[in-house]
């Protein structure tokens, strides 16, 4: 086991040939991820930024929307692309379906951008109307999307995250994670938005998310990213507790301890535009833990990158990456 934790016997990865270089000039040794670390991404990104449809699709074509939330995300956290993606939906018959899906992913995260992060008795009229005109248009949009294209995954994942914000209830929210389970029965990225669902902020019981975690891991095999699910599950426990000592316990630190061993630390793991979201994951989980046999190795694999997610459940995310990369 320390053989593997550490390092022995194990050759680093070959090197990417589309991975960005990461900047000579660093705060703290520790630099914000972009574009997922990757240059075809970043080209993907500048496209849209610059609102050029043709430039986006001919940019996308190394990769399936359908399939890769995480590069349809980096569309969708993109402000300005809801000014010019209706364009595409109505125009571009042809790839009618992918304009819908990257309109409706944006329309999502522009709706929790009106709604902002407070607590819902905080939040205006006004602000809960267009938070709800903007998730009605996406409902409409990836359903569509949907439709068209049957085989995808992403938009069942994106109806998850608009059918909780809408409140839309279990028969409508269970049949949509039916739905993209039976496209990808291993899926990280619908995972984690059912553990954020089973929260009982959200109107879960407690334990009903990692109780749901634990069995998906169950089934992941090794080196597969859905062990991610048991980091997430234990930050989303962190988040709901008033202590925040919660997850210093052995039973939890072995947890992660094996989780990240089966994933992450596995030598299958393959290094997916973003794996460094897999790695933060875990750099989270382990530190709120306390743990100290796998954080050390996970933050030298990142070599101080740093990804929003999730420390931005923190009040001051950078810092706490920073000083838990100091602490590893």
């Amino acid at each position: 086991m320390l053989g593997k934790l550490f390092g022995g016997g194990r050759r680093r990865p070959a090197a990417d040939p589309y991975a960005l270089p990461a900047p000579r000039r660093r705060k703290h040794g520790m630099y914000r991820l972009r574009a997922l670390g990757d240059t075809r991404v970043l080209a993907l990104v500048e496209a849209a930024e610059a609102g050029d449809w043709e430039a986006v699709k001919a940019a996308s074509a190394p990769f399936d929307l359908g399939r890769d939330h995480q590069v349809l995300g980096e569309l969708a956290d993109l402000d300005g692309v809801q000014d010019w993606i209706g364009r595409a939906v109505e125009e571009d018959k042809e790839h009618r379906a992918t304009a819908l899906l990257i309109s409706g992913a944006r329309h999502i995260i522009w709706g929790w951008e009106a709604r902002t992060a407070a607590r819902a008795v905080d939040v205006t009229q006004e602000q809960w109307r267009v938070f709800h005109e903007r998730l009605d248009i996406a409902e409409e949009q990836l359903l569509e999307a949907a439709e068209l294209r049957p085989e995808w995954i992403t938009p069942w994942r994106r109806l998850l995250t608009s059918g909780r914000g809408m409140s839309l209830g279990p028969a409508v929210n269970e049949a949509r994670l039916d739905a993209a389970l039976r496209r990808d029965p291993l899926d990280l990225e619908t995972h984690i938005e059912w553990v954020s669902h089973l929260q009982p902020r959200w109107g879960g019981e407690p334990g009903e998310a990692l109780t749901f975690a634990r069995k998906a891991f169950a089934r992941a095999p090794e080196g597969h990213r859905l062990g991610c699910v048991i980091a997430r599950a234990h930050i989303e426990d962190w988040v709901e507790s008033d202590n925040k000592n919660c997850l210093i316990q052995p039973a939890i630190q072995d947890e992660l301890l094996e989780a990240a061993e089966h994933s992450i630390l596995h030598p299958s793991y393959v290094r997916h535009p973003g794996w460094q979201e897999d790695f933060n994951t875990f750099a989270m989980a382990l530190s709120l833990a306390s743990e100290r046999l796998a954080l050390p190795r996970v933050f030298r694999e990142l070599r101080g990158a740093y990804t929003e997610w999730p420390w931005k459940y923190m009040a001051k995310p950078e810092q706490m990456y920073a000083r838990a990369r100091r602490n590893a």
